[in-house]
């Protein structure tokens, strides 16, 4: 009979899609067959309604293959998961990181749930692995879990507590990407500013970047995915001044713009903490753009404290939005607060969205005329240092770095 290989179906994050890549490797190695796998999402309500409905979905596909549920949701509520017919086994975010895991199951003879205390894990997965992503850029996952206890999430109960991977085990990872010829690496985490913490010597995310920067020259780009900017540290803005192979492209965790609702959040920053931050960056950067996490609908928001909110997409010159309608999550503070009606919520998420769209257009319609170096995502299309989609009608190899001249912003996209 042909060996049947496992299937993967990836809900969530960027870091559970660097996840699911390893577990490919992992189940691979331990000789896994005839089974689906799905790592599961925990940030709203819905993510976990969407993850029983996608567990239910692959079951009618595959009747007869060994189920497997896995990331937050199965962390942070495995008896909910295992109380489903359609699933066979629930492991938990360390055990789904450990080769012993898979080989357990891959015997047959493991317990069908395995999830141990998050918060007992002080460290972090030993698994990297060599390129995840496209061709053009890889993912490398620095930092896992959060010390953080914002009211609306549930992410360090499925994260844990926050902890670093070494600065030289990082730098490793990424001299082998660049000799494999990636020309720009992205690190990510779940609160990628507090890398280092718990690393002898407390180093700060700031001296992780000059570091690989300087240890690794042949890398063309180097990239930062979301980052909390009330943590930004020095040298962290040094390199922004003086790197140029720093991408001037940075995804902030704002929430929100208004001073209450941050409040209300746990966050630990104000507005006009991000405002200042946007300012010195592109002091320091002029070319510099910002993309923003925003949540419409927080529980108490009135009308006044929304219009702060949106004021913020023009007082920080935000560019790329990800827009998110509140939804309570069971196990939250922000679950027992009084709640937005949906109606509302619903229709301030679209008004963000057309803001941020608006920002967007603006942009992109600043870019005519302007030379820029765009990596190649495909043939017809890659990505300007500030991330934005520049399409060709020749066709370019993928992975190489082009300097182009966009001639046009024709139907919401930059023509080179």
């Amino acid at each position: 009979m042909d060996r049947v290989a496992p299937k993967f179906s990836t809900l969530g994050c960027r870091l559970n899609a660097y996840e699911t890549e390893a577990m490919t490797e992992l189940a691979a190695a331990a000789g896994l067959e005839d089974a689906v796998i799905v790592n599961t999402c925990a940030v709203t309500a819905e993510a976990v309604r969407k993850a029983r409905q996608e567990i239910r979905r692959l079951r009618r596909e595959n009747p007869n293959a060994k189920m497997i549920v896995t990331g937050c949701a199965a962390q942070v509520e495995p008896e909910r998961f295992a109380a489903m017919d359609e699933v066979d086994m629930v492991v938990g975010n360390t055990e789904k990181m450990q080769l012993g895991t898979w080989a357990g199951l891959a015997a047959g003879g493991t317990e069908p749930v395995q999830v141990d205390d998050i918060m007992s894990v002080k460290e972090t997965a030993g698994h990297l692995i060599d390129g995840f992503g496209t061709r053009s850029r890889a993912y490398v996952q620095v930092q896992n879990g959060c010390d953080h206890r914002c009211t609306f999430c549930i992410i360090p109960y499925g994260r844990g507590n926050s902890r670093s991977v070494p600065a030289g085990v990082v730098v490793d990872q990424i001299r082998r990407l660049s000799e494999r010829r990636y020309n720009e690496v992205v690190l990510t985490g779940v609160d990628l500013t507090s890398w280092g913490a718990d690393l002898p010597g407390q180093p700060r995310l700031g001296d992780l970047v000059r570091r690989i920067l300087k240890l690794v020259p042949d890398l063309p780009r180097l990239r930062i995915s979301s980052i909390d900017s009330i943590e930004v540290d020095e040298a962290l803005l040094r390199a922004i001044a003086e790197e140029e192979r720093l991408m001037p492209h940075l995804h902030l965790s704002l929430q929100h713009g208004d001073d209450m609702i941050l409040k209300r959040m746990k966050r630990r920053h104000l507005s006009g903490d991000a405002i200042r931050f946007c300012e010195e960056a592109r002091r320091l950067r002029p070319e510099m753009t910002f993309g923003a996490d925003i949540i419409a609908g927080f529980p108490t928001e009135t009308e006044a404290m929304f219009d702060n909110a949106l004021r913020m997409v023009e007082a920080c010159d935000l560019t790329w939005l990800h827009v998110f309608p509140y939804s309570p999550r069971p196990g939250t503070p922000a679950a027992k607060m009084p709640q937005v009606q949906g109606g509302a919520i619903k229709e301030r998420a679209a008004r963000l969205r057309a803001a941020g769209q608006a920002a967007e257009a603006r942009h992109r319609a600043a870019q005519v005329g302007r030379c820029h170096r765009i990596l190649m995502e495909n043939p017809h299309m890659g990505r300007t240092e500030q991330f934005a989609e520049v399409h060709l009608a020749a066709p370019r190899r993928e992975g190489v770095i082009e300097e182009v001249t966009v001639v046009a912003d024709r139907d919401g996209r930059l023509i080179a």
